[in-house]
């Protein structure tokens, strides 16, 4: 018996002065009362009951000593009040990783913060692979699926990619109407921050992909810079369709060979499988499914 079931055998002890009754309150043998009662008095180093055939009966160090135990509990469940309530509510740190992409989805994390204003977010904007355990993530946003056992995720809706170009651009140039024609135009191209490599345009027909590595006339790696080259009108460029559908409803850009470009990205959410989803981590989850629309939790 640990030294908290000690104290509350010393305790029921006390109220019933008996062992046997004791016993009966806690659901052990009323020697295994008698031999807790008697470890605790040999840790302290004082009698806590005159003992006798028919009864025993506290000692005044016994007596000072219950009433520090009634505080030692009233304590104890005050404290399990609080955890208690604090794990229901959403509060405190939260550290989330999502990647470069990410940033455009601040819109949305603006506004979980101001619905929870009592969890305090720690973003983390990157395209490497993290380790969401190891590093202290509480969770991270990816685009595409990661398979890992230790983890739990639920894929969200997201988004696909558009060619456009400035109404100026296609018109001092041309609209290329077949994948072919873009070698002959200037293509604004995408490099990887994390791996240098230029992101492949996605070309299909008939279902099939086709083998075209545009030109690049100008590469940059960021997705702000792309946006306003393309504006700029200094040529067709490659960019999800969440980035520029204001510039395509504004006039500002135009699409070019949409029926040619055919992907899916979904953005997913990762965190660490348990059986108790920590509430700040799943209003998150919740919060940005509502947002972006859900496809699902699946398992790692």
């Amino acid at each position: 018996m640990n030294s908290f079931g000690a104290l509350e055998a010393f305790v029921h002890s006390a109220e019933t002065r008996s062992f046997t009754e004791a016993g009966h309150r806690l659901g052990i043998s009323p020697s295994a009362v008698g031999k807790a009662v008697a470890r605790l008095e040999e840790e302290l180093g004082a009698r806590l009951f005159h003992r006798s055939t028919r009864a025993i009966t506290l000692t005044a160090e016994g007596g000072q000593f219950l009433d520090r135990c009634y505080r030692i509990f009233a304590e104890y469940d005050e404290a399990k009040r609080e955890l208690t309530h604090a794990s229901s509510k959403p509060q405190g740190k939260m550290r989330v990783g999502l990647p470069q992409l990410g940033i455009y989805l601040m819109p949305h994390l603006i506004a979980f913060q101001q619905q929870f204003p009592e969890i305090e977010l720690e973003l983390d904007f990157s395209d490497r692979i993290v380790n969401l355990i190891e590093e202290g993530f509480d969770a991270v946003m990816r685009i595409g699926e990661l398979n890992d056992s230790r983890l739990t995720m639920r894929r969200l809706d997201g988004y696909r990619h558009r060619l456009v170009a400035a109404p100026a651009y296609l018109a001092h140039h041309g609209t290329p109407h077949r994948p072919a024609e873009l070698m002959d135009h200037a293509c604004l191209r995408y490099r990887y921050p994390t791996t240098g490599k230029l992101a492949p345009w996605p070309l299909h027909t008939r279902g099939r992909p086709l083998n075209i590595d545009p030109p690049q006339s100008s590469v940059t790696n960021t997705m702000d810079s792309l946006l306003g080259l393309a504006q700029a009108g200094l040529g067709i460029a490659l960019l999800p369709d969440f980035i520029v559908s204001d510039a395509i409803a504004a006039g500002r850009l135009t699409l070019v060979l949409d029926t040619y470009v055919q992907d899916q990205r979904d953005f997913c959410i990762l965190w660490p499988s348990s059986r108790h989803t920590a509430p700040k981590i799943k209003a998150f989850i919740d919060f940005m499914a509502s947002r972006l629309g859900a496809a699902g939790t699946l398992r790692g």
